[in-house]
């Protein structure tokens, strides 16, 4: 056993790990923070996708071990200081980027990587970098249109039902 220190979300946290510990198993069993998901076990889904030092990451991947000193945010750091929904969060529910919403936080968390590093993406680019994270419900074609409203681009509005 040893101990691990990390900033999550802007609060310094440390706990007691195994060496083994997988970056995700500290988050949601350490730390209690359950929206980075376990999907696959085998890094193939994106539903752990965390940052790390600014990062994607698939937290299934990385041991916490070597997140020692690391700033990561989850999910949960997404939202704004007020508690209301971050922009990409936003643009995922007023285009309907979800459905049963498994997929769906690794899927923004990827998206705010793709953002950082591409303001403007195109839609073959925000496809192509949404490769490594599967969706089994949505076909994708709102969660494009979601990362295309975060991003600032017009977007057709997602019809009523």
């Amino acid at each position: 056993m040893s101990n691990v220190t990390m900033t999550v979300n802007g609060k310094e946290v440390s706990g007691e790990i195994e060496g083994r510990t997988l970056l995700v198993e500290f988050l949601r069993e350490g730390l209690g923070l359950t929206g980075t998901h376990v999907g696959c076990d085998t890094s193939q889904c994106g539903a752990c996708v965390v940052h790390v030092d600014g990062h994607a990451v698939k937290a299934c991947t990385m041991f916490a071990a070597d997140a020692e000193g690391a700033e990561v945010k989850t999910i949960e750091g997404m939202a704004n200081a007020d508690g209301s929904l971050g922009t990409i969060q936003q643009a995922f529910q007023d285009y309907h980027g979800l459905q049963c919403g498994f997929c769906t936080p690794g899927m923004v968390m990827i998206a705010a990587d793709l953002l950082a590093k591409n303001p403007s993406p195109t839609e073959h680019e925000i496809r192509d970098y949404l490769e490594g994270n599967i969706c089994r419900c949505t076909g994708y074609h709102n969660i494009v249109k979601a990362i295309q409203a975060a991003a600032g681009q017009q977007v057709q509005p997602v019809a009523a039902e």
